[in-house]
């Protein structure tokens, strides 16, 4: 009983199935064609099978276009080619580049694997790229043929330059050497010693490097006929082509870049030249501002220029070439610490000479004394300011030595008049009146003194065994202080010398116990000390010349 349910059970699920499959519709079977890969018009291999979004015919034309473009310029020794594996697909690689894929269902159709299949297509595409291996007596005779051709061009074209730059030495050779004699010339050190003159010196030079370049050239182009010699030859010529590519689509690609700096140079130059304008007219008095001196335009016109030019090479410097790499980075950083490192006390200088150039202390042409020296500006910089002294010499004093420095000028704008003072000690048995007098007619005497306002006469101090008088005068002449004063300090000397008054400065000791004055005007030839007579005898003073009548027979 069993059985028989197991039995009906199973021709049930039978007929079933027979039921379903008469139902559904069967899948076609299709039989694709095989469709070739071509380079360099020779069939490598068959492509049989399509993808559910490319057909076979698709791929196979694809990976012919791909082929070709990627094997142009093919050469083994620089070239690789080899598989690579991905999600269970391989890949034939021309170096870094996809050349070909190889599916699993690709291995299936030709009956193989993966592996196999992707190692015969790579096999079957080196040895089409390899191609001129096998050359025909008539291939090489027409080979040989070729290079024996470009090597007489090459031979004719060898002596035709010899020949016409043999010529051209025998026209300058004819040229006079006088040019080389002048002692002024600078090029006669740079050229050899048996050279007749520069230009036959010249003319070998061009004629040497004309063939020189020809056979670099040239030479490698007459052996690419041969095959073994074919892929040093690309080689050599993909060495020279790569950097004149590299600097040719770089200077293209640059284009964009330079029509931009231009256009900030030709704006920096444009504002730059309209600033200078206007300081010129500023410092001409052409054009006034107001609470702005006309020895301002100058500096501030550099200053703003120099702004104007460093925000300019701000924008344009990321547009330089290689301003983004590393090395240039690297020397912008090198070039600034160098700067910042190197220059401390320049860059002192330069604020100084800033500063000084707004606080105006002085001017060109202006009488001052810096730390003692004394003298007339003749030049300031925006590093240094020079001085030509009194005695002719001219002083480099740094601009931060300046600023940190005092600075007395003796020239004003206002043309007002300078107070020159001398001090002298006087004793206390001279009265003050008497002193005063003197002093003030010492300085009527004396030039380049203003007569109004008046000099005068200040007592300064009382001191132990004197009195200390400063005679203050009045002049315009700054530049004559040196001659000012000596005069002033003369005709002292003569109206006190002439008054009879002892000048006891600083500290004249003198006892009253009946000695001599020190007083020239009071001393007589007897008066004087024995050392003063000795002194009168040597020089010559105070004696009678007498000349004695020679006796005869004696010479003169």
């Amino acid at each position: 009983m069993l059985f028989k349910k197991v039995f009906l059970l199973f021709l049930l699920s039978h007929f079933a199935l027979a039921s379903q499959d008469s139902l559904s519709p069967q899948k076609p079977i299709v039989i694709k064609e095989a469709s070739p890969v071509i380079i360099k018009k020779d069939t490598i291999f068959y492509i049989s099978n399509g993808t559910d979004t490319y057909s076979t015919e698709f791929r196979a034309k694809e990976a012919s276009l791909r082929l070709e473009r990627l094997t142009k310029g093919y050469n083994p020794l620089v070239d690789s080619l080899w598989l690579k594996e991905n999600k269970g697909l391989i890949q034939i690689m021309l170096n870094e580049d996809l050349a070909l894929v190889t599916t699993p269902q690709d291995a299936r159709t030709d009956s193989t694997t993966v592996r196999d299949l992707a190692e015969f297509r790579l096999n079957r595409i080196k040895a089409n790229l390899k191609g001129t291996e096998d050359l025909t007596p008539r291939e090489w005779a027409i080979r040989i043929g070729y290079f024996a051709l470009l090597l007489l061009v090459l031979v004719l074209y060898i002596r035709l330059v010899n020949w016409l730059f043999k010529k051209i030495t025998v026209r300058l050779s004819k040229i006079e050497r006088k040019f080389l004699r002048k002692k002024t010339n600078v090029l006669k050190y740079f050229i050899p010693k048996d050279t007749v003159n520069i230009f036959v010196f010249a003319s070998n030079i061009v004629r040497i490097g004309i063939i020189a370049l020809t056979l670099f050239i040239y030479a490698p182009f007459m052996f690419s006929f041969f095959p073994w010699a074919e892929n040093i030859v690309n080689l050599f010529y993909g060495y020279i082509s790569k950097p004149i590519k590299y600097v040719f689509y770089g200077f293209v690609d640059f284009i964009p870049s330079l029509f931009f700096i231009l256009i900030i140079a030709f704006f920096a130059r444009y504002f730059s030249r309209i600033i200078n304008e206007i300081a010129i007219d500023v410092e001409l008095e052409k054009f006034k501002l107001k609470n702005f001196h006309k020895d301002w335009a100058k500096p501030t016109g550099k200053i703003l220029s120099i702004l104007i030019y460093a925000l300019a090479l701000i924008l344009i410097f990321p547009y330089l070439p290689g301003s983004g790499s590393s090395a240039f980075q690297g020397i912008s950083i090198f070039i600034g610490a160098l700067i910042s490192f190197g220059s401390t006390s320049a860059i002192a200088n330069i604020i100084a000479g800033i500063v000084i150039t707004y606080m105006r202390p002085f001017q060109l042409d202006d009488r001052i004394k810096i730390d003692n020296i004394v003298g007339d500006v003749i030049d300031k910089t925006i590093l240094v300011t020079r001085i030509r002294t009194t005695k002719q010499e001219e002083v480099t004093i740094p601009n931060a030595k300046i600023l940190t420095g005092t600075i007395v000028n003796y020239t004003n704008e206002k043309h007002e008049p300078v107070i020159l003072h001398t001090t002298i000690t006087l004793g206390y048995d001279l009265p003050w009146e008497t002193a005063e007098a003197l002093l003030q007619q010492a300085a009527s005497n004396t030039i380049h003194i203003l007569k109004e306002p008046k000099p005068f006469v200040l007592q300064t101090s009382l001191d132990d065994y004197y009195v200390s008088y400063e005679l203050n005068v009045y002049t315009l002449e700054s530049k004559k202080i040196p001659f000012i004063y000596s005069e002033v300090h003369k005709n002292i000397l003569n109206a006190f010398n002439e008054a009879g008054v002892e000048i006891l400065s600083p500290g004249y000791v003198a006892a009253r116990d009946g000695s001599l004055t020190t007083v020239p005007s009071k001393l007589s030839s007897d008066d004087k000390s024995p050392l003063s007579r000795i002194v009168d005898h040597l020089t010559g003073q105070n004696q009678e010349i007498t000349i004695s009548k020679p006796e005869d027979g004696e010479n003169l």
